[in-house]
């Protein structure tokens, strides 16, 4: 057989056996050579084989290269002369804050997401070359088995079904079949920048590897499939155990950790981690973490911020949640007249007939103000004598991050009622409630 004709075969039938029985497609399309060829030869199986499959293209305008909007431009091009369907999108990164990977990885997998259907799988053109580097990324940070398990041929990434047809194919042979075909792709001049870890090994690295060991990216991948292994072990002989440890909130349980190992402690963090699908902590973090939060006094109120999250202890549960904005001093005046937008996604408050923790109306002189700080002594609806709001907030078990989220609506200067966890003795009533929903 021809030997372009062998490598455009073997391509083709390894792609067509990776998307198996998937029939709708988005394809992660930059112009280069990997993703290119993925969508040619997806092209080529549509019309020979699979005349039913979906396939539509996607371009991430980042705007960091002045030649963006012509790789765009080459992209749309290509796929109309594949009579392909190309969605551009447009990102915006901030520069200021450094690890533009990382911003431009997220900001891509978000911008896709919103075209993917309930049976859409989302197609990305990693291959073997690429396995090997994001091993080595991974050995560098000392990675455990999660970390080493490198890329899966298909998972789940933020909810995003992903499917990577070309991870068991090299670099040499995806430029053998686009040259085999004259396909024409775009060269990104930051591909030779190696001030990027993942350049840097792809420059300089891996070559001289490959080099001493012709079959060293086919090692890493096995050893990275081995890991994968090792860790699905891990969490298959944890999940029963795991799962009574989480509530619907995704908090977690934190007396069965005190028992346990500091191994098993830390696979079941990790796996509590993974649920809330952030980037895993390192072991020192993890350290870090049981120390100054788990173990921290019981009196106490302690946070660990991790990847823009906070991690939160309550009631002896371990919570994992957004930076949230400091609303203390916000003041918002409100007619009641329309359903009021709170900020920081807070949700939307809207009045309703009496039902729960009914309040009075405000008298004509009084004016509606929302606000989330109190101070003092107060006294509630069902309560006898005054109490501090401090003590006030723990008997309801409200969580000490809530205490300046929960929405205070205030007649003038007197507060009238926590929305949906107390009414003050000035705003009892039975006239109307206040409803808090999400946005």
């Amino acid at each position: 057989m021809d030997r372009q004709l062998a490598i455009q075969l073997a391509v083709q039938n390894i792609v067509r056996n990776k998307i198996g029985a998937h029939r709708d497609l988005l394809v992660a399309y930059s112009g280069g050579a990997d993703s290119t060829v993925l969508l040619h030869a997806l092209t080529i199986i549509k019309q020979q084989y699979l005349p039913d499959l979906q396939l539509r293209a996607i371009y991430i305008h980042h705007g960091i290269s002045q030649n963006a909007d012509s790789w765009a431009n080459h992209c749309q091009q290509q796929c109309l002369n594949w009579q392909i369907p190309c969605l551009i999108e447009k990102v915006t990164l901030d520069l200021e804050l450094g690890n533009i990977e990382e911003q431009a990885r997220k900001a891509r997998y978000c911008a896709m997401s919103q075209y993917l259907a309930t049976d859409t799988i989302l197609c990305t053109a990693q291959h073997l070359d690429d396995q090997s580097e994001t091993f080595f990324l991974a050995l560098k940070r000392g990675s455990g088995p999660t970390g080493l398990s490198a890329m899966a041929e298909i998972s789940d990434l933020n909810d995003i079904p992903l499917l990577r047809p070309l991870l068991t194919i090299t670099r040499a042979q995806i430029e053998q079949y686009a040259k085999s075909y004259e396909l024409a792709w775009i060269e990104d001049e930051s591909n030779q920048d190696d001030h990027y870890d993942r350049n840097f090994l792809r420059l300089h690295v891996l070559p001289l590897l490959n080099q001493r060991w012709p079959h060293f990216n086919q090692m890493v991948a096995r050893s990275a499939e081995l890991c994968q292994e090792q860790q699905q072990l891990v969490e298959e002989l944890l999940v029963d155990a795991f799962h009574q440890m989480v509530d619907e909130q995704k908090s977690l349980s934190i007396p069965p950790l005190l028992s346990v190992s500091i191994a098993k402690r830390n696979a079941l963090l990790r796996m509590w981690f993974k649920l809330h699908q952030i980037i895993m902590p390192s072991r020192k973090q993890l350290d870090i973490i049981w120390q100054t939060v788990v173990l921290a006094r019981e009196d106490s109120n302690p946070l660990f911020m991790l990847a823009n999250r906070q991690v939160r202890r309550y009631q002896h549960r371990l919570y994992l949640l957004p930076q949230y904005q400091d609303l203390q001093s916000i003041i918002i005046d409100w007619d009641l007249k329309n359903t009021l937008i709170l900020p920081d996604s807070v949700g939307q408050l809207s009045i309703m007939s009496a039902s729960v923790n009914n309040c009075r109306l405000p008298l004509p002189h009084e004016s509606v103000s929302i606000r989330f700080n109190v101070q003092g002594m107060l006294s509630i609806v069902g309560r006898q004598g005054s109490r501090s709001i401090k003590k006030i907030w723990q008997e309801k078990s409200v969580p000490p991050w809530m205490r300046t989220r929960t929405p205070l609506v205030f007649y003038n200067e007197i507060l009238i009622t926590a929305v949906g966890v107390f009414v003050t003795e000035q705003g009892h009533g039975d006239q109307i409630s206040f409803l808090l929903t999400d946005r």
